[in-house]
């Protein structure tokens, strides 16, 4: 089961960030068809937010089609976003979680960490790189 996290220095809607969080597990394949997510009072009390908020990130989830709610059970995945390169996920998960120890070991914090990788991601390779 997918446990939700927010960042509140990230500029995102809390919702928006349940929403992506999904995505993301979906993408990657951590959350499959037929997967049940937290319930809204689950998601309330580990994250002490507004119940709406939660069911504003489920409701848009259903709109697009990733979920269904079933009353009085929970809210279940019904579509996936995986695809044929799950399969090459788990060794670049690896070397990302290698190089973020290197990064760690070299004294870099979370924040500088993350505004590396996010320059770095939106910058495009010179010919040199490739």
């Amino acid at each position: 089961m997918i446990e939700f996290h927010l960042d509140g220095r990230s500029g995102v809607s809390p919702y928006q960030q349940l929403v992506q969080q999904v995505r993301q597990a979906l993408l990657l394949g951590m959350l499959r068809k037929g997967d049940q997510l937290p319930t809204v009072k689950e998601v309330v009390a580990r994250l002490a937010i507004n119940p709406n908020t939660v069911l504003k990130a489920y409701r848009e989830l259903e709109h697009e089609g990733l979920v269904a709610a079933r009353p009085g059970v929970g809210t279940f995945v019904t579509a996936t976003l995986a695809d044929d390169t799950l399969a090459a996920h788990g060794p670049l998960r690896e070397e990302l979680r290698r190089w973020l120890d290197r990064a760690r070991l070299a004294g870099l914090d979370e924040e500088s960490i993350e505004a590396l990788f996010l320059t770095t991601f939106r910058t495009p390779a010179t010919k040199e790189e490739e």
